[in-house]
């Protein structure tokens, strides 16, 4: 891989005017690998003012450095073993004190290849973290030595490896397991007992919580007999399932009622912003109180929260879950959340207080949207787009100071834009560079908020005669529209995550010409789950789709070159029009994530698909 690493160099530059103060006080630059996949990683790259005068303009020079694709927080202008970034205007001004990070994106591994750095035309030390051993054969060779002089470390290893590995092929264990037998039984019931109280790190204390208690107690009677299979494990790629709140009401669709042995990780939608800028839950009722068999009046919360987070994952260890934070409906804080270094840093802290308290294992961001194009009532600013990218950096450094305390992995993912003129507003390769991986909301490209023009709100390519006037709409409106602009920007595709809907979206009094395809429609019609406060809303359950076409009075109908169906009833509401995705379909957009090599699929949402033969199609493909 060495060889691959010696292509580009790195500048980062800017005309200077006579009279620019020198970089003397500047005497070295770092470069750090952030994170790193199989062929892979971002990186920064830092210097300090310490001198007493204000930098007004800088220019960084790196010969030989790593193999660049993408870089931020500057120009970037590659040429040969050279390669140039000018500073970006706003961080151009560096006062004493003050520090510039250059972010970038580059092939292979960070190595010490740097021939030399200058600074203003000064040469500057590099500084290196986050390096691979530069000599692996010679790190084995001291390793095997080690090995040699004691046999017993050899026997110690062998005892490790067995016990790494029953771990990881999931045999032998699950949550409530204390002995390891494979089976949660009145041997794991007289450990939790024998552990009861307070306790540091023990086996029986299963929602770490520090004490042996009732919870601890329920887990064991949630998961009582044979460990389950741990779900679709062999895969790296990841099915994330939205799992609603308020479902718990009207559709009856509580936790235990999703399909967890064919789901990797559950997005819990919605945390709320408080007026303050932190986290808040939702609907406290729903989330942390209601009584589900099992539950007791004085443990530290019930609701969906328990259920999910503790006697659930009890059953289905494998499962991660993220606390959702804004969607439609709860994005109008994000802007002033994500305005200043303070209240980033507030926000950060009460979502690490809010997962540690609730037994998430991560967050989960949707913000709706940056700069423009949400709820009328939400704040915006053009600055969105860059504090986007800051608050994205708050959270991933106090997320990961929070797994370094409590030995544990926290996640940070976001729910990204679908459209390509919402994309613009995000800096894509840089919030990439913060995140696990990124949602994409490929869905909600047409729907009945315009009735001049019928057509599928989740196509898989665009199709040509779409006769739409915007040129957006016609090329860049379907889900592969939506994930090109995050590998343009150089994002790895297994940090791109796409999304498929479990719903389709309808118009009525439709033009019955070419079966309702692109025509002009006069209503909204209702949906699945309207009531009299929502109003007809067009949105219909994959399930309630299904039970239509049954019906007789709809017909299917395909797309070849958009790789989607769409349901036509001349009669109903008018002219019933609905688009939507079906096995079919969704089999071609899986093909599609493994084709592109992108990290799984995720879907809007779990109560969709009753029967869960959209889910089975997607485990079928990307799961085993």
């Amino acid at each position: 891989m060495m060889h691959s690493l010696l292509r580009h160099g790195i500048i980062c530059g800017m005309t200077l005017s006579a009279g620019v103060p020198t970089l003397a006080a500047v005497d070295s630059i770092s470069i750090t690998s952030t994170s790193s996949w199989s062929n892979g990683f971002n990186g920064e790259i830092q210097f300090t003012n310490d001198g007493p005068e204000t930098i007004e303009g800088w220019s960084l020079l790196i010969e030989n450095g790593p193999q660049i694709n993408s870089a931020w927080n500057c120009l970037w202008t590659p040429d040969g073993l050279v390669d140039q970034f000018d500073d970006d205007g706003w961080n151009g001004s560096v006062g004493p004190g003050g520090i510039v990070t250059i972010g970038f994106g580059a092939d292979g591994s960070l190595q010490e290849t740097i021939s030399s750095a200058t600074l203003n035309g000064q040469p500057v030390e590099v500084l290196y973290e986050g390096l691979l051993p530069d000599d692996p054969a010679d790190e084995d060779e001291e390793d095997q030595q080690e090995n040699d002089d004691d046999p017993q470390d050899d026997e110690d290893s062998n005892e490790d490896q067995d016990d790494e590995q029953d771990s990881e092929d999931g045999s032998g264990t699950c949550i409530g397991d204390v002995d390891g037998n494979g089976a949660v039984d009145v041997d794991d019931m007289l450990g939790v007992l024998n552990s009861w109280g307070p306790c540091d790190s023990c086996a029986a204390d299963f929602d770490a919580s520090g004490t042996v208690d009732v919870n601890d107690m329920l887990a064991i009677l949630a998961a009582w007999g044979t460990c389950p299979d741990e779900g679709p494990e062999g895969t790296d790629k990841k099915i994330v399932a939205y799992y609603i709140e308020w479902g718990v009401y009207g559709r009856d669709y509580q936790p235990a009622d999703m399909p967890l042995d064919q789901i990797t990780h559950v997005n819990y939608a919605f945390a709320n912003i408080s007026d303050d800028g932190l986290i808040a839950i939702g609907d406290p009722y729903a989330a942390i109180d209601k009584a589900y068999p099992g539950d007791t009046w004085d443990q530290p919360y019930r609701g969906t929260y328990n259920q999910l987070n503790n006697v659930l994952r009890a059953q289905y260890p494998h499962i991660k879950t993220l606390i959702s934070v804004g969607g439609w409906t709860w994005s109008g804080r994000f802007s002033d959340v994500a305005l200043t270094a303070e209240s980033r840093d507030r926000f950060s802290e009460s979502c690490v207080d809010f997962i540690r308290e609730y037994n998430f294992d991560g967050v989960d961001i949707d913000w709706e949207y940056p700069v423009c194009c949400g709820l009328s009532s939400n704040t915006y600013r053009p600055e969105d787009r860059q504090n986007y990218t800051l608050l994205m950096e708050s959270l991933r450094n106090h997320l990961d100071q929070a797994a370094v305390e409590d030995g544990r992995e926290y996640l940070l993912t976001i729910a990204s834009a679908g459209g390509v003129d919402k994309l613009v507003n995000y800096e894509l390769a840089q919030i990439a560079s913060h995140l696990d991986w990124v949602n994409t909301m490929s869905y909600d490209f047409m729907g009945a908020w315009d009735l001049s023009l019928t057509g599928h709100h989740s196509a898989l390519y665009a199709n040509p005669v779409n006769p739409s006037p915007s040129d957006k709409v016609r090329e860049d409106y379907n889900a592969d529209g939506s994930v090109q602009p995050w590998l343009d920007a150089g994002v790895p595709p297994s940090k791109i995550v796409m999304g498929v809907p479990f719903y389709g979206r309808a118009w009525g009094g439709v033009d019955p010409t070419g079966n309702g395809l692109y025509q002009s429609a006069s209503l909204v019609p209702p949906g699945t789950w309207d009531d009299w406060s929502s109003g007809a809303t067009g949105i219909n359950d994959y399930t309630q789709i299904k039970t239509l076409l049954g019906t007789g009075q709809y017909t299917r109908y395909w797309d070849d070159v958009a790789k989607v169906p769409w349901a036509w009833s001349p009669t109903a509401h008018g002219g019933h029009f609905i688009s939507y995705d079906d096995p079919e379909s969704m089999q071609l957009k899986m093909d599609y994530i493994n084709e592109k090599g992108l990290g799984g699929a995720m879907f809007w949402e779990v109560t969709g698909d009753l029967e869960n033969e959209l889910l089975g199609v997607i485990h079928q493909a990307i799961g085993d």
